[in-house]
């Protein structure tokens, strides 16, 4: 297969007028059109001047529960949800996917039948088995472990025993610290997934409060393990600068979510790889008055940007950002493509257009200004293609 007359993103530059040369599965060759010559025997794509950027990863988004568990009383089958899932984003040039799911003791904003502890398990073992399935795009897990789910660390220490995990983040969502320091702010958070008083939600905070919670040691023995497996370990809604050097002791490499720009600059100085959402650049700040990641990109204290829980944010905020913050699109691509691949170990073979790697490619164009992925290739066959039409 060849990539034609696209504009090819590379880590380092915009390569005009160039074309991508795929043999089986990996990228064979990068060259300019002057020096293309073509036979009969290639499959070609004519990119049309578009942008031909590499496939994007996601390390950190739950879509996957809102497509399993539409409703609050609802289940689909899990292996038909993720069938689903991978066809949406792939048109959104999602290319590898990590599914953040959530393990908590108790979802304090309403019931979510997919956190149970028995769906849990089974949609991870669901996406592990994807790995030897045919499949539209890759997927990973990422485990999400609250601190206050003491009774799951076995199972978790299993998962993570028989690489099932690809990524844990330890989480602390009491209310008080981290996301909801604000009390005000968690009060109004509840109420818009919960009809609730203010008596209700007080007593459910103080029994927040009151929870069991992984020690220290508990901590550091699952943060080991992933270690020894190579899945890297990431803090969550880092607060303060202390959070950030307590979180040395369990070797984080990733900080998701800092809550403030000074927490954030702390985080990238100290080496960490810092993740903020993408649905936060389309929406010019947080959607619970946080940090703006468009001013923290700007700062150069932000490295990665995830869906989060939105996948065509991946794709609009990159623009967005070259567009009004006149951020370079290089740069902004590398948020959501080499720099979350290094975070997770996975920049040998995916994350950027070169010789050798997995050709994981998108090929986008502008329609009006407005960014379209109108083919997405994963391990060099296309897996969905849009074009748009007129009546």
């Amino acid at each position: 297969m060849i990539i034609t007359n696209g504009s090819v993103i590379t880590e380092s530059e915009v390569l005009e007028n160039h074309a991508v040369i795929i043999e089986q599965d990996k990228i064979q060759n990068i060259i300019p059109m002057s020096e293309l010559e073509l036979t009969s025997d290639e499959e070609v794509i004519d990119a049309e001047g578009g942008y031909v950027s590499p496939g994007f990863i996601d390390i950190h988004s739950d879509y996957i529960e809102g497509i399993i568990a539409p409703r609050p009383t609802t289940v689909m089958d899990f292996n038909i949800g993720i069938k689903e899932s991978e066809r949406i984003l792939s048109s959104h040039g999602i290319t590898t996917m990590f599914h953040s799911l959530s393990i908590y003791k108790e979802d304090l904003f309403g019931h979510k039948p997919v956190r149970q502890p028995e769906n849990v398990n089974k949609l991870i073992h669901a996406i592990h088995r994807t790995h030897n399935e045919e499949r539209l795009i890759r997927h990973r897990m990422h485990a999400r472990f609250e601190l206050d789910a003491v009774e799951m660390k076995d199972t978790i220490m299993d998962h993570l025993e028989n690489e099932r995990v690809h990524l844990l983040s330890i989480m602390d969502h009491t209310p008080g610290q981290g996301q909801y320091r604000d009390i005000e702010t968690y009060r109004h958070t509840m109420k818009g997934y919960q009809n609730i008083t203010d008596e209700e939600i007080d007593r459910q905070i103080d029994e927040k409060r009151q929870m069991d919670r992984l020690s220290i040691e508990d901590m550091k023995e699952l943060a080991a393990l992933a270690k020894s497996k190579n899945v890297a370990v990431a803090s969550h809604d880092d607060d303060t600068i202390e959070k950030i050097d307590f979180n040395e002791c369990l070797d984080t490499t990733i900080s998701e979510f800092p809550i403030k720009m000074e927490v954030a600059k702390y985080a990238n100085n100290k080496g960490l790889y810092t993740l903020a959402g993408a649905p936060n650049i389309m929406l010019g700040g947080s959607h619970s008055g946080n940090l703006n990641a468009k001013d923290a990109i700007l700062e150069n204290c932000i490295s990665i940007l995830c869906s989060d829980y939105y996948p065509a944010a991946m794709l609009h905020s990159v623009f967005k950002l070259h567009n009004e913050a006149d951020y370079p699109l290089v740069d902004a691509f590398k948020l959501i493509t080499i720099n979350p691949a290094k975070a997770v170990q996975m920049d040998e073979e995916i994350g950027s257009l070169e010789t050798g790697k997995k050709a994981d490619i998108n090929i986008i164009r502008l329609h009006d200004d407005y960014p379209t992925i109108t083919e997405c290739i994963v391990n060099g066959k296309i897996v969905s293609q849009y074009h748009y039409r007129i009546d």
